[in-house]
């Protein structure tokens, strides 16, 4: 068993050895898209990971491809559903900010301003800052974009 910390809830959890992080946060009732069911091929969730990231499993080629386009990814940063944890001293940051899987999802914020950065699915780039209107000409613009990531499910193929 190794414990695993998250922050900004400095929530302690105590997982098994080769559990995923993305298991870890799930277990913990946060808010992760997972939009590609844990394949790899997406942003949605990108976590850095402060302290302990020789405590993880390596990275694969591909958890370094997805990361290579993912707009904020720095020397912390892992995929939550590739990140194996191995060891103790693991200390996990979500980015702050909310992914889209449909540019639907935010007909019901039409009006209100985005109260965290609403982020596209694939490579994390912030579409509506935090604290702008969210309108319908801008849900219109977006619907331009690949937003669609379920299709990602399933699928293996490179980006």
């Amino acid at each position: 068993m190794k414990v695993v910390v998250l922050r900004p809830l400095n929530d302690k959890v105590v997982v098994k050895t080769e559990t995923n992080i993305l298991d870890t946060l799930l277990a913990r009732n946060c808010e992760v898209a997972m939009a590609c069911g844990g394949q790899g091929i997406c942003a949605t969730c990108h976590v850095y990971v402060k302290e302990g990231q020789e405590s993880l499993s390596p990275m694969t080629s591909r958890e370094k491809r997805t990361l290579s386009l993912i707009t904020g990814s720095n020397s912390y940063s892992r995929l939550a559903c590739q990140a194996k944890v191995i060891g103790e001293g693991v200390v996990v940051e979500l980015p702050e900010g909310m992914y889209l899987e449909t540019a639907s999802d935010l007909t019901t914020l039409i009006g209100r301003r985005a109260e965290v950065p609403i982020l596209h699915p694939r490579d994390g780039r912030v579409l509506i800052p935090k604290g702008k209107i969210i309108t319908k000409s801008r849900i219109m613009e977006l619907q331009n974009e690949n937003l669609d990531v379920m299709e990602l499910r399933g699928s293996t193929g490179d980006l």
